[in-house]
C-alpha cells in the first residue's frame, strides 16, 4: 500500500508540475504601460484603451495598468523603458515616434538605441498640421515668410511635432516662428493657447481631429490651420495646402525638398508608437504583436474608437522594427542636416 500510495504521489507530482510548466507566461501577471505624456493627451487615450481590450488575446488574460511619466517631449519614458525595465515583456512604453531623431542628431539626452526597442505597433502613420490662432497678426504663409514678428509655438521638446515641424517650415519655406519648448504635455498647451501665451502649434492630423478643445475650437473659429505635410489635401480640410505645394509655389532648392522627404519620412512610426523593453524573449513579443493586431480587428474596439472620431490605419511591430533599423542609418549629410535644423 505504501508503494502504491508513493507511486500515486510521483504521478500526481509529476502531473502538477507540468501543468504549473504549461501555464501561459502572464497568467496571474500586470501589464504596465508607461505613457510619456499627460493624463487625457491623445497618447495616453489610446493607452487606455489598448488596456481594455489586448489582456484577452493573450495567453493568460494579464491585467493591464497605465502609468504617466510625462517630461522632455517623452524623452524621459523612452529612456525609463529602455534602461529602466526588466526585459521580461511586462511593461510596454508609449512616446513620441519622432524621438528617433534624437539619436540620429547625436542629443546625448537620447539614451537608448533606436532599434533595439521590441516594437509592438503603432496605431497610424503620421501626418502632421500647423494651426494657429485667428486673432494672431500672421494669417497666412506669405505673412509668415515676411513677418516682422514671428507667432509664438508651443512644444514639449526635441523630437516632439511641435518642435520639429516648425523648425522644418523655416529652414525649407523660410517661415518664421519663435517656438516655446519644455510644456510638459498637450494639455498645457493648450492652456497655454487659451491664454494666448502662445498662437500657433504644429500637432499630428489624426490627434487635432480626435479631442477636445481642437474640435471646439474650430467650430467657434478660435484656431485655423495653415497647411500640413501629407502629400495629398486632406479631406478633412480640403482648402489647406499641403507642404509640397508650397515648395512648389515657392520654388524651394531640391535639396531642401530632400530633407523634408526624409524628415517626413521618418515618420513612419506615428507619433504614438508601442514598444516594449530591449531583450524581451522573441516568443512574448510575438505574443503582443498578435495582441495589438487583434485589438485593432475587435468589434468593440472599433466600435469605441469609431465614437471617439479616431481613425486608426495600425502598422505591425514587424514593419517597425525594419523601419528601426533602416531609419537610423541615414547619410552623413542628412543626419548633419537634420541635426542643424533641430539644433536652431
Amino acid at each position: 500500500m505504501k508503494q502504491l500510495a508513493f507511486l500515486w504521489g510521483f504521478i500526481l507530482a509529476t502531473f502538477n508540475g507540468e501543468l504549473c510548466a504549461q501555464a501561459p507566461f502572464y497568467q496571474g501577471k500586470t501589464i504596465r504601460i508607461i505613457v510619456g505624456y499627460q493624463p487625457g493627451d491623445n497618447h495616453d487615450q489610446y493607452a487606455r484603451t489598448y488596456a481594455r481590450f489586448m489582456g484577452k488575446y493573450i495567453p493568460g488574460n494579464p491585467n493591464f495598468m497605465i502609468q504617466n511619466m510625462p517630461g522632455a517631449g517623452s524623452m524621459i519614458a523612452a529612456n525609463h523603458v529602455y534602461n529602466m525595465t526588466k526585459p521580461d515583456g511586462l511593461t510596454l512604453g508609449s512616446f513620441g515616434g519622432a524621438l528617433v531623431m534624437a539619436q540620429l542628431t547625436g542629443r546625448k539626452e537620447a539614451q537608448f538605441d533606436w532599434p533595439k526597442y521590441g516594437w509592438i505597433g503603432t496605431p497610424y502613420r503620421a501626418g502632421h498640421l500647423l494651426f494657429m490662432r485667428t486673432d494672431a497678426p500672421a494669417k497666412t504663409v506669405d505673412q509668415l515668410r515676411q513677418g516682422n514678428e514671428p507667432p509664438r509655438c508651443s512644444a514639449s521638446g526635441v523630437g516632439s511635432t511641435g518642435y520639429d515641424i516648425p523648425r522644418l517650415l523655416e529652414d525649407s519655406l523660410a517661415m518664421k516662428f519663435k517656438v516655446i519648448s519644455g510644456y510638459p504635455g498637450g494639455a498645457d498647451q493648450d492652456l497655454a493657447m487659451e491664454r494666448n501665451e502662445v498662437n500657433c502649434r504644429a500637432i499630428t492630423i489624426d490627434g487635432f481631429f480626435a479631442r477636445e478643445p481642437f474640435i471646439s475650437w474650430v467650430k467657434k473659429g478660435f484656431v485655423h490651420v495653415l497647411l500640413h505635410t501629407e502629400k495629398q489635401r486632406h479631406p478633412k480640410i480640403p482648402n489647406v495646402p499641403t507642404v509640397f505645394e508650397l515648395m512648389d509655389q515657392y520654388k524651394v532648392a531640391d535639396a531642401k525638398r530632400r530633407l523634408v522627404n526624409t524628415y517626413l519620412g521618418l515618420w513612419g512610426f506615428g507619433s504614438m508608437p508601442i514598444v516594449t523593453t530591449p531583450g524581451v524573449p522573441s516568443e512574448r513579443v510575438q505574443l503582443l504583436r498578435e495582441a495589438y493586431r487583434k485589438t485593432f480587428a475587435d468589434a468593440e474596439f472599433q466600435e469605441d474608437v469609431a465614437k471617439k472620431g479616431w481613425e486608426p490605419r495600425p502598422v505591425s511591430g514587424e514593419e517597425l522594427a525594419t523601419l528601426a533599423k533602416e531609419v537610423i542609418n541615414q547619410p552623413a549629410e542628412v543626419s548633419n542636416a537634420i541635426k542643424r535644423i533641430l539644433s536652431q
